[in-house]
C-alpha cells in the first residue's frame, strides 16, 4: 500500500528569456543539471531536475524563455517547448525580476494565469537590488495583475529564501508516491549533459551572433582506463562563424574545450579527455529536418 505521507509533482519554471530560470533550478535542485549564461536563450530543451527528500519530490521542469518573437524555426521551436511545459503539471513558478515587470514579463504571465494551476510568482535576482524598500511596493503592485498563490522574492545566485520557496511549492504537491527514483536527479543521460556543457562554454566565451548559430552534438562518448573520452562536434550554419569559433592557430577553441572539460570532470566525478571539432551545416536553426537530428524536438 502506498505511503500516505508521500508528495510529489511536477512545477515548471517560466518567464522570459534571460530572467534566472535555470539558475534557480540549480539551486533549488542542489547541483549543477542546467547550463547557465548571461545571454538570453542559453535554455534550448525542457529538461528535469529532481529534487527528493523522505517525503517528498519535487521534479522541476527547466523550459526556454517565453517570448512573442516567432521568426525562425528555432524561434517557433522554443516557444512550443515552453508552452507545452506549462501543461499537466501541479505548480508553476513565474520568474520576474526583482527590478520589476517589463513588457517582456506580460506574455508568460498571461500563458501561466490561463492555466487553472496554482501560479507561485517568484521575484528573483534580489541580491541586484540596491533599495530593498521597493520591493514592498513592487509584491503589491504583482498581487494585483493575477490571483498567485504566492509571492516569494528570492535570488537564486545567492539562494536568499530559497527554502521559503520551497515550501510554499511542498504545500501545492499531489499526495502521492514518488514519480521517479530517489537517486535521480535528472531525466537526461550523460551524453546531453556534456554537450549541453559545451554549448555553455560558447554562450560564455562569444558575442553577437556565434553562440546562437552553434549546436552541439556527440560523436562519441565512452569510459575506458579511469577516464571518460568524449568527441563532439560544433556545428555553426556559415563558413564565415568556422574561423571565429576557432580563431588564430585555434586558441579560441582550446578554451571552450578546456572549460567544458573541467565542468565535465566536476559533474561526472572522473577525468575527461575531451575533442572538438567545428563544421558548418548551412542554416541549421532554420530546418525542421536539421533541428530534428541535432536533437530538437516538440517534446524536447
Amino acid at each position: 500500500m502506498p505511503d500516505a505521507t508521500l508528495r510529489s509533482g511536477l512545477v515548471t519554471l517560466a518567464g522570459r528569456p534571460n530572467v534566472g530560470k535555470s539558475t534557480l533550478l540549480n539551486r533549488l535542485v542542489g547541483q549543477k543539471i542546467s547550463i547557465t549564461s548571461p545571454r538570453a536563450q542559453t535554455t534550448r530543451h525542457r529538461l528535469l531536475g529532481i529534487k527528493t527528500t523522505e517525503q517528498h519530490q519535487i521534479v522541476y521542469v527547466d523550459t526556454p524563455g517565453l517570448h512573442t518573437d516567432n521568426k525562425g524555426m528555432m524561434n517557433r521551436q522554443l516557444n512550443r517547448v515552453a508552452n507545452a511545459s506549462l501543461q499537466g503539471v501541479d505548480c508553476i513558478l513565474l520568474l520576474i525580476a526583482a527590478s520589476g515587470w517589463t513588457k517582456a514579463d506580460e506574455y508568460p504571465l498571461q500563458l501561466a494565469a490561463g492555466q487553472g494551476i496554482p501560479v507561485i510568482l517568484v521575484i528573483n535576482k534580489l541580491d541586484l537590488l540596491k533599495d530593498r524598500s521597493e520591493l514592498l511596493p513592487l509584491m503589491e503592485m504583482s498581487s494585483r495583475k493575477a490571483e498567485f498563490a504566492e509571492i516569494v522574492p528570492v535570488s537564486a545566485r545567492t539562494g536568499a529564501n530559497a527554502d521559503d520557496l520551497e515550501n510554499a511549492i511542498l504545500k501545492r504537491l499531489p499526495q502521492q508516491p514518488f514519480l521517479y527514483p530517489a537517486d535521480q536527479i535528472s531525466d537526461r543521460g550523460e551524453r546531453f549533459l556534456a554537450s549541453e556543457l559545451i554549448r555553455e562554454q560558447i554562450f560564455r566565451g562569444f558575442q553577437q551572433e556565434v553562440p546562437y548559430a552553434t549546436a552541439v552534438s556527440i560523436e562519441q562518448f565512452r569510459r575506458a582506463k579511469g577516464a571518460l573520452h568524449v568527441e563532439a562536434t560544433i556545428w555553426v550554419e556559415k563558413e564565415g562563424q568556422k574561423p571565429i569559433l576557432i580563431g588564430k592557430d585555434g586558441q579560441r577553441l582550446k578554451t571552450v574545450g578546456s572549460r567544458a572539460r573541467l565542468a565535465m570532470q566536476k559533474l561526472f566525478g572522473t577525468r575527461v579527455h575531451l575533442h572538438l571539432w567545428v563544421k558548418v551545416r548551412e542554416g541549421w536553426s532554420d530546418s525542421e529536418r536539421s533541428l530534428r537530428s541535432l536533437g530538437y524536438s516538440d517534446e524536447t
